[in-house]
């Protein structure tokens, strides 16, 4: 059978989001309505009751199938926010790890009235799978998948860019690291391409910045001073130390030595240019202390931003679900 494209599945007849499993494919507007949401529900998080009844009777479940204690605490908290009532299945104490089939687990969820599931997989294209076969009323989030893609991660860090820089439009951005493995490098070079930045370099080793990302409209830089120099915004990533049993790399203080971001090459920078990182840090692996508790370091803004934008995202993926079951019931009557 022929898999639906996940450009269009995201989306109902009237252009809105009813489910968010990439940002390949959505328009400029669509992002800039997430970040102008986003950006409407940071305030409240200084108020003394942090809630808004967006999600009130409606019930979230963070199917977490890889483990991200920090991701679903983000989502945790802004599905509570909206007033939603949130279930967290434990994957690995749950039927699954018994023999019950991803579809059977997602059939007795449905049976419960279950109205978003957040997923996050190892498997690459497991929530526009889950997309296509569970119930259409159901709204699905992608939590991060396999190498493909991580839309809320990018989101928030698009947030971070435009609150400390004020537009994307003649910015340049580093993201630096292990950019093979990580699906936040194919969502965030998804968004800011998008946004209208200038330019956008991804900087490591030959055996982890493959020449073809160069097809998706970055510039390959395997030096990290030429990839540093006049950026705006330096992303980066986590080195997955799982990966190093591999001959990828030759080991994690050459890493550093060549690509860790210290005092001296962040000075290879624009001088007000931000550092984000994605978390969690390898402080002496991708980036010193100094460097991520400095002035420049934007990293726990983008923990704060994080919640907003999910709060955005799932209230956008929920009203737009909601509209098109009107658009249906109308339909038929």
């Amino acid at each position: 059978m022929m898999r639906s494209d996940p450009r269009t599945l995201q989306l109902n007849e009237q252009g809105q989001l009813k489910h968010f499993l990439t940002l390949d494919g959505l328009s400029k507007d669509i992002l800039t309505e997430i970040l102008d949401r986003a950006e409407s529900f940071l305030s409240m998080g200084e108020q003394s009751v942090k809630k808004v009844p967006l999600l009130r009777g409606k019930t979230v479940v963070n199917l977490f199938f890889e483990n991200s204690t920090r991701t679903r605490t983000t989502f945790e908290l802004a599905a509570k926010r909206l007033s939603a009532d949130v279930i967290n299945l434990n994957i690995e104490t749950s039927a699954t790890s018994k023999g019950e089939s991803l579809m059977d687990t997602l059939q007795n969820l449905e049976a419960m009235q279950s109205d978003m599931f957040v997923v996050r997989h190892q498997d690459s294209g497991a929530p526009h799978f889950i997309a296509e076969h569970c119930s259409p009323n159901v709204a699905i989030i992608n939590a991060g998948d396999g190498r493909h893609a991580h839309p809320t991660q990018a989101m928030l860090d698009m947030l971070t860019i435009r609150r400390n820089k004020g537009q994307f439009e003649g910015l340049k951005v580093a993201i630096v690291g292990d950019i093979l493995h990580s699906r936040v490098a194919r969502s965030e070079l998804h968004a800011l391409k998008t946004l209208g930045v200038a330019e956008v370099r991804l900087v490591g080793p030959k055996t982890l910045v493959p020449e073809y990302f160069s097809e998706l409209g970055a510039t390959i830089c395997h030096d990290l001073k030429a990839g540093l120099n006049d950026v705006d915004v330096i992303v980066m990533l986590r080195l997955q130390k799982e990966r190093m049993a591999g001959a990828l790399l030759p080991s994690e203080s050459e890493f550093y030595r060549l690509y860790g971001l210290t005092e001296e090459s962040l000075s290879w920078a624009k001088p007000d240019a931000i550092v984000m990182h994605p978390g969690p840090i390898n402080r002496g692996v991708e980036i010193s202390s100094e460097v991520a508790d400095g002035d420049h370091s934007v990293i726990l803004s983008q923990v704060t931003n994080g919640i907003a934008v999910r709060m955005a995202v799932m209230s956008m993926a929920m009203s737009g679900q909601v509209q098109e079951q009107q658009a249906l019931a109308e339909g038929e009557g």
